[in-house]
């Protein structure tokens, strides 16, 4: 540590930090703009100045940009000096020179930096009289609107979206004094980041273009600590809601997972939420042989409560079945309904056996799941199968930030700084960390790849087993390795072996144990030499992870068991079995069950086909505990309280549960109830109960308020039906109330519903709540892992080794291509992500493209399990031989599972 003296008193702080970063760590308010704690320093806005001392006896000192200057010991400084505010000040006022002033129309008012920053600095008068500098706006697509003459020149929308983000189409555009920051012509964004935009400019250039749909003023937005519902990755989200619309999603930090950004699926995905499609009021239909309903008619919750408890009680022939898309809390209440013989996973044989294989092998370890911060710290990657940018965006964020960690020693070596960015961008230049990526066509990371092998699934496979051989003789070896991958596996392995922190990532896309199995060969082989080697697989939902740990069949041994007659109910909670099994195989399932009884919010396929359908809330309306591929456990939180009869569908299973006859005294009256009673039976989910405080928890006896202190208009937003202010809602479940009163402090981190400090109303206002800049917030980032591999000293390793793929000729590898926006089943429903998604296609390489006689745009006729369609003929160079990619997740394309084999024969010419 270092001391130094601001205002002549002394202070520790840490060594080689810059003085920008020391003394907001140290709590005073320094204006910047330029300045982001994950992208360093520039210097480029000069409005962080600071007056710099020789000594003690000098007190004339000089001007110092504090982002630029190393703190050294000994080290005198002044923030408040009169001539160092007089240059802020007039640093400020140059910068606003051409700014419109407009902020009582600014989409950012009330959140805007460079508002905060004005006031701090004493820019409140405008002097200049003169006509200002103005620019054409640009359409940039779906998610951000564009307006340019807010602009002050700062460079962090450039820095974060090229250098940072990987982003090639957005630049800066220069001629004298005119700077242009923007594309080469108008058309949309095409990095999957582009949304932590709107987060970064610091005043309205780049703003929420959703959000402007349905706008509220910031200080009117109810919000509450959430997680992210669109991968398996578990970033920390904020949702905002207004009069029971949700407005908007914004990033809520996590030092180890998500830190300050998320992809623009997460960002701008949540529109489902305010969907036609919403499910909002309970539905019992004629076709249910044992509900008394004359016709299809929409009744009260009591009825249909009244109705489906009815079916409980005609033995054990009712089953559940649960969703990787709900939280633990409503799958174990479900559970608990039905018995745990009768509950089924909800998950497709193949996905559900993937995911238990995944379990196992970080169970047993020796490599540890990293966090998305400890990947970011990685100097040498193996992806091996898995297109992660579209599977799991924030993870491919991260494996961008490793590969700049090469140059870091050198830097230092050199007495160079991390934080000075311009120094460490000439030290590293095209220097990169090792990254290697195996899949089976182009990822979003192939530009800073070392390596790219593109392959079939199981030659995937056999590259990461001889790689593992290499590295460990005791690792099995590869049969009949072909004299093409010897040299790639050599040049892997040994770049792994020379790395002080590797990372392999692997994951379930691919369809595929066996690459999961070679993933965890490579990590064990590198803990066997001594290398602390860290292992992340991509699962395919939010909740995957959890409920492969809490367990229960696949949906295919639940369609086996009703072909027996021994169902005669089942419960379906929030899952479309249509996305995870054939049509035939589904209409045949719910076709033999007298009563189907749905539980979601969407009306999807199987909801349609329900005899009983009973609308819950989503992921904004109700609260629970999500697992992330880490396995780490997240608390959610309700933002708002839907209107009328949606409940939480924990809520309509412990109605349920309660005139069972399994109810056994189980009255949980929350989510902390259920977590409770799951962590006692099943001790792996003990953590959890410690993942977020419990409903009774209070700050100086007070509950912690959703609604920011400016709230607004709370007198008469319910004036069209009642002149009285409504009582607030009570909230019995969670420490939050739906209130403006409550303890205005730093609550503990699970609870943070926003970011807001005296003088700092952006987002930049975070830097308050963290124990240091950058790094985790006060009191522990949230969420508890529950899982941590075994240090059983012996290592074993997987030996079912696949045999090579060989091209059939006639029929070809169909198998599964991940879009960003479009492979989701949720947030395809926000019309900014379904606008961006592809029409349904199937790619094949030039090779097999001309053997069939196809072109690009052509029709190409599909036949896949006794199912035929017409798809769009896409020509890529990345696809594989004797493999054909089909776009996951496409509506067209439902029910059908890749990897599979088919058959394609040339259509009627082009579309």
């Amino acid at each position: 540590m270092t001391h130094i003296y601001i205002e002549n008193k002394s202070y520790e702080v840490k060594e080689g930090d810059n003085l920008l970063h020391a003394c907001l760590n140290l709590g005073f308010n320094i204006p910047y703009f330029c300045w982001h704690p994950a992208m360093n320093s520039v210097g480029s806005c000069r409005l962080c100045a600071v007056k710099q001392f020789r000594d003690e006896k000098d007190t004339r000192g000089r001007i110092v940009m504090s982002c630029m200057t190393p703190v050294k010991d000994g080290m005198r400084i002044s923030i408040d000096d009169e001539e160092v505010k007089t240059f802020r000040a007039g640093i400020i006022e140059m910068l606003m020179l051409n700014h419109p002033h407009d902020c009582p129309v600014c989409d950012e008012g009330g959140e805007c930096h460079l508002q905060d920053m004005t006031l701090m600095t004493g820019h409140i008068y405008r002097r200049y009289r003169f006509k200002k500098r103005t620019y054409r706006n640009q359409h940039i697509g779906p998610f951000l609107n564009h307006e340019m003459n807010r602009c002050i020149h700062c460079y962090r929308c450039v820095r974060f979206y090229c250098d940072h983000a990987g982003g090639r189409d957005l630049g800066t555009f220069a001629s004298q004094r005119d700077v242009y920051f923007g594309r080469h012509e108008d058309g949309v964004l095409e990095n999957v980041f582009s949304g932590n935009l709107a987060e970064i400019c610091p005043t309205g250039v780049f703003t929420d273009k959703t959000f402007k749909r349905h706008y509220t003023r910031k200080w009117d937005l109810q919000t509450a600590p959430s997680v992210c519902v669109h991968c398996g990755l578990g970033c920390n989200t904020l949702p905002g809601e207004r009069y029971g619309t949700l407005r908007r999603i914004r990033n809520r930090y996590n030092g180890e997972v998500n830190g300050y950004y998320l992809c623009d699926r997460g960002r701008f995905g949540y529109e489902f939420v305010n969907h036609e499609l919403r499910v909002r009021m309970p539905v019992l239909k004629k076709t249910a042989p044992h509900l008394p309903a004359s016709g299809d008619e929409k009744i009260s919750n009591e009825k249909a409560l009244e109705y489906i408890s009815h079916l409980l009680h005609f033995g054990a022939k009712v089953i559940g079945i649960g969703s990787p898309r709900a939280s633990l809390e409503a799958n174990y209440a479900l559970r608990a309904l039905v018995g745990p013989e009768n509950f089924y996973s909800g998950m497709s044989e193949r996905e559900a056996g993937l995911v238990d294989t995944v379990i196992g092998v970080l169970r047993s370890g020796p490599a540890r799941t990293p966090s998305l911060r400890d990947a970011a710290g990685s100097d040498t990657v193996f992806i091996l199968g898995e297109d992660i940018m579209n599977t799991a965006p924030m993870l491919g964020f991260s494996i961008r930030q490793s590969v700049s960690n090469k140059p870091v020693e050198a830097a230092r070596e050199m007495g160079i700084h991390e934080w000075d960015d311009a120094a460490m961008r000439i030290v590293r230049q095209n220097d990169r960390a090792p990254l290697y990526i195996a899949a089976t066509g182009q990822t979003g990371l192939d530009d800073i790849a070392e390596t790219t092998y593109r392959a079939a699934p199981d030659d995937l496979a056999r590259l990461g087993f001889a790689v593992a051989h290499l590295l460990d003789k005791d690792s099995p070896p590869v049969p009949d390795l072909s004299d093409g991958l010897q040299p790639l596996a050599k040049t892997i392995a040994e770049a792994l072996k020379n790395a002080r922190r590797p990372l392999i990532v692997s994951g379930t896309g691919c369809g595929n144990e066996s690459l999961i199995h070679a993933a965890a060969n490579v990590a064990r082989a590198l803990c066997s030499i001594g290398l602390p080697a860290s292992l992340c697989y991509a699962v395919p939902e939010c909740n995957s992870l959890g409920l492969g740990l809490m367990g229960g069949s696949s949906i295919r041994q639940a369609f086996e068991r009703a072909k027996s007659g021994d169902v005669e109910t089942v419960i379906i909670l929030e899952n479309d079995l249509y996305r995870r099994a054939d049509a035939e195989s589904v209409d045949s399932f719910l076709g033999s069950i007298p009563n189907v009884v749905v539980i979601d919010y969407l009306n999807t396929r199987t909801a349609l086909r329900g005899h009983a359908v009973l609308p819950s809330g989503t992921f904004a309306e109700t609260g629970g505990t999500l697992v992330s591929n880490e396995g780490r456990a997240q608390r959610f939180f309700k933002v708002f309280t839907p209107a009328g009869p949606v409940e939480e569908n924990w809520r309509w299973l412990c109605s349920l549960l309660s005139v069972s006859e399994r109810a056994g005294g189980k009255t949980w009256k929350t989510t902390h109830d259920i977590t409770a009673a799951m962590a006692e039976e099943m001790n792996i989910f003990s953590p959890a109960v410690e993942a977020g405080p419990p409903p009774e928890y209070r700050v100086r006896g007070q509950k912690i308020p959703r609604q920011p202190h400016r709230f607004s208009g709370r007198t008469s937003m319910n004036a069209d039906k009642i002149i009285h202010e409504p009582k607030p809602l009570d909230d019995a479940d969670s420490p939050l109330s739906f209130s403006m009163e409550g303890y205005e402090g730093a609550p503990p981190s699970s609870l943070m519903a926003r970011y807001w400090f005296p003088a700092w109303n952006s987002v930049q206002s975070l830097n308050k709540f963290q124990d240091e800049i950058g790094g985790a917030l006060r009191g522990g980032d949230p969420g508890k892992r529950l899982l941590e591999p075994s240090t059983a000293e012996k290592i074993s390793y997987f030996n079912n080794i696949p045999r090579a793929f060989t091209a059939q000729g006639s029929e070809w590898l169909f198998i599964p291509l991940y879009h960003i926006f479009g492979s989701e089943e949720l947030s395809v429903l926000a019309p900014g992500v379904a606008e961006l998604s592809p029409q349904p296609y199937v790619s094949l390489n030039s090779h097999d493209a001309a053997r069939l006689g196809a072109e690009e745009g052509s029709e190409a006729v599909i036949s896949i399990q006794k199912r035929t369609f017409a798809l769009t003929v896409r020509i890529d160079q990345a696809i594989p031989p004797g493999v054909a990619g089909l776009p996951s997740g496409s509506p067209l394309l439902e029910g059908i599972i890749p990897p599979v084999m088919g058959g394609i024969s040339l259509g009627g010419g082009k579309q």
